[in-house]
Parts: C-alpha cells; structure tokens; sequence
C-alpha cells in the first residue's frame, strides 16, 4: 500500500479540547506553537483556564444544545486542520468527534496508557473501546512482523500528591468561576467542591493507610499465600459505564465477590486493590469488609490502598479486571487475566477467554507469541512512554506527543504512527 507523507512544511491549525487536570495541554500547545503551528483550545470552566495561560484561550459558556454551532464556527473560522482531546466519552468530546470526522479534520485521542505505569495512548480518532485495534491475535503477529523488537523501557517518575493538589486547583478554579461558566455540568457524578474536600481527606490519610497495605502484602509474601487480584477502577470513568455491562464499580464488585465466594479454592485469598487515583469519594474499604462478611470470606478478602502494584501483580495467581490497565501489566509478567468488560487487550490466546467462576480455579497464562506480537503492536502504534504528575514524565510524554502528531504516516485507520524508533 502506498501511504502518501504530509508535508512537514505545511502549517497546521490546531484546537484543543478538554484535557487532564494540569499543565499537559499547555505544554503540548507550547510544543506546537514552538513548531510555528496554530494552537486554539477552548475552555469549558475555571479549571481549563487556570491551566491554559496561553494566547488563544477561548471560552464556551454555553449549553450542550449550543454546543455544535459553537464548535463549527470555532473551525470554520480558525480553519483547523486538527483536534486533540483527553478521552473520547465525555459528552462534549462524543459530539465534537463526530462533526470532525465528518468534517476530515485529523482527530488525537490521548488518554491514560494501555499500558501503566510510563505509558500515555495516543491513537487517532478513538482509543479503549472506540479503537480500530482487532482483537485478533494473528492479525498482531502479522503486524509485529513490520516493527523491530521493544527496546528497554525506563521508569517515569510519578507524583501522587502533585496529582491530588493539580485537582484541588483544577476543582477550585472550577468552582469560582461558575458565575461565568454557568452551564457546564461535570462528566463526573459529584461536584467539584466536595470532590475536592476528598483528595484532601485521602492525602491526609495516606500516613496511616500506606504502611497498614505494606504490612497486609509483606504478609502474604512471607507466607506464600495464594491470591488473586482485582483492581479497582474509577467509579466515574467511562471505561466502566461505556466500555462494559456494568453500571459503576459497585455492582462489579459485588459480582465478583459472589463469583469468588461460591468457586474460588479456599485456600486461595482476594486481593482488593484501591485505585491510586481514587479521590476517596466512596469508602470503597467498608464496602468491600462489609461485603466480604456477608458472604463469609472475611478471613480470605485483602483491601489494599496504597502499594507497588507492579509487585502485587508479580506474585499474583491471576488478575479479574473490567479494563483496567492492570491487565496489559499482569500480562507483561506472564500473570493469567480474565477480562470482565471490553478491553483493548482482551485478545484471544492473550487474556483467558474462560467463565470466570472457572478462572479462580483454573487460570490459563497468556500465549507468549501472542502476547509478544500484541505488545509490540500496541507500543510502536498507540503508546508513548512519559506520565502526567512529574516534570520529566511531560517532558517525554510532550515531546513523544509531538513526534507522533507531526510525523503522520497515513490517513487510514490501519496504519497511522509511523513506528517509534523511526521518529527521531
């Protein structure tokens, strides 16, 4: 197939949408302006702006109805020839994707790694379960076929408690501007203040709950107890309510739990593990012990709130998860993994296709050519190595985002970074 190369002479007209709580969009917008192109982004509330100091800040107050002649004006009149956005289900997002793709305005989806921690996805048009990956494991042997084998990966630095008070500032901006901003209306089922007040509450709580979740894992390490690991995701994400059968969190949990209660070997334990970047709204500890003492696996359920969860995934049995990026780390480590919702990586000979009231008692490890063609695939098409709450992890996520962006090899779906190693 011939793939026709932009010109990297020409000058692109980018608008950015709503990205992550912090600095990354102004860094990227930095980055391409450095790069003599055109930047817009457009500000839904207090806390876009406050992290968005750049020229060209435009503001929609507006309301959703509002919203689609907002946006087509802003493109018709800018004459943007690119979009970048943070996740690709937030109702505002959902909307402006369709208009661009109908418009051939090129689309960039970033959204947190498939792959965590140290990776950032970055994919065309739509990523987790809009993506235009198969879930075929030979049509990922073929493609690795194309790519070099995965060079050494590094460690990025990451910072819990710049991630907490970056939400802080973002909710507290958010909420001072209201009068102006008067009708957003959060993705997120709680309000900015109260969310907040929780990153608060649970970073003040951190002294006590970290060394309590290194004593519970030095324990089973020491013992050599059995488990399985089951990872908690964000009750709000979109990763569960769009990209899954399940309504939130709980009802998984719950799932899950009667499923281990009824089949699961009794000499084998759960582990429950918080979700770093949970803001601590729902006490999803009680929840669980509560649970847990209903069905009467008290003495085999762990709830962990804090730890490496590299390691925890290390010694595990097996990982249950929905989509949780968990999975593609449990693989990295030959760890068996049964995926509950509609992953990227739930891929045949890859993840355990089994019911998962048999995967407690019989779970099988990922195909290892299966695996290594998928990986491979998935990095040098989708992933960028870099993070989100350190200086050095925006720098290398920034300036890999910026290779990937200019640096298009094709406008089909099937082919669209050109590989990592060539990008310099």
């Amino acid at each position: 197939m011939h793939n026709k190369s932009l010109d990297h002479s020409q000058r692109r007209r980018f608008l950015l949408l709503q990205g992550l709580m912090g600095p990354f969009f102004e860094k990227i917008g930095t980055a391409l302006r450095e790069k003599q192109h055109d930047v817009w982004k457009i500000n839904f509330n207090g806390g876009d702006c406050l992290f968005w100091q750049l020229p060209n800040g435009i503001s929609f107050t507006g309301t959703d109805t509002e919203w689609p002649v907002f946006l087509l004006n802003v493109l018709d009149k800018m004459r943007i020839t690119d979009i970048i956005l943070f996740g690709d289900c937030r109702p505002l997002h959902r909307t402006a994707i369709k208009i661009c793709q109908e418009l051939k305005i090129r689309i960039y989806v970033f959204e947190e790694g498939y792959i965590r921690p140290d990776w950032v996805t970055l994919e065309r048009d739509g990523v987790n379960g809009h993506s235009t990956l198969p879930r075929n494991s030979q049509w990922y042997i073929e493609q690795a076929r194309h790519f070099p084998p995965l060079p050494p990966h590094k460690t990025v630095p990451s910072s819990f408690k710049r991630r907490a008070l970056e939400a802080v500032a973002y909710n507290a901006a958010d909420i001072l501007t209201r009068w102006h901003f008067r009708h957003w209306q959060d993705y997120r089922p709680w309000g900015a203040w109260y969310e907040g007040m929780s990153w608060l509450r649970r970073l003040a709580k951190k002294k006590k709950a970290l060394p309590r979740s290194q004593k519970l894992f030095a324990w089973l390490e020491e013992t050599g107890t059995p488990y399985m690991l089951f990872p908690l995701q964000l009750d709000a994400d979109s990763q569960i309510h769009l990209h899954s059968d399940f309504a939130g969190m709980t009802p998984a949990l719950s799932m899950v739990m009667i499923s281990f209660a009824k089949h699961a070997p009794q000499n084998l334990y759960l582990v429950i593990k918080e979700h770093p970047l949970d803001n601590g709204v729902k006490n999803w500890c009680k929840l669980v012990y509560d649970l847990a003492k209903t069905l009467g696996i008290s003495h085999r359920v762990i709830y962990m709130e804090y730890g490496d969860i590299a390691h925890i995934v290390a010694k595990a049995q097996g990982v249950v998860t929905i989509n949780s990026t968990t999975g593609t780390l449990a693989l990295a480590n030959n760890v068996p993994v049964k995926v509950l919702g509609r992953a990227v990586y739930n891929v045949d000979h890859v993840t355990d296709q089994q019911p998962l009231d048999t995967f407690w008692v019989t779970p099988r490890s990922p195909d290892p050519a299966a695996l290594q063609a998928f990986m491979t695939v998935l990095v040098n098409r989708c992933l960028i190595e870099g993070g989100f709450f350190s200086d050095e992890g925006l720098d290398s996520l920034v300036s890999g985002a910026l290779k990937r962006i200019q640096n298009i090899r094709s406008e089909n779906d099937d082919v669209v970074f050109l590989p990592s190693h060539l990008e310099e």
